[in-house]
């Protein structure tokens, strides 16, 4: 028998996902600020295509956290 599909804990999970993105865009960050001059210009496109990445994550996962919302007060 399938699982009901239970969302009551879903804003939780979504806020941990952006808290997680944003934890990871900062240390990326961090490391291109502490290392920059020593890694290749490829690894450095490649950690801010990433960072890119991350931002349209956070982003649509703050939708998503509100839509939840609004899904769990019943509108």
């Amino acid at each position: 028998m399938p699982k009901p599909d239970d969302r009551s804990d879903n804003v939780e999970h979504l806020q941990e996902a952006v808290h997680n993105t944003i934890e990871n865009f900062r240390e990326a960050k961090d490391y291109l600020y502490e290392h920059g001059d020593e890694i290749s210009v490829a690894e450095k496109e490649q950690i801010l295509e990433k960072n890119d990445r991350r931002k349209h994550s956070i982003s649509g996962f703050r939708e998503e956290i509100k839509d939840e919302a609004k899904h769990q007060q019943g509108e």
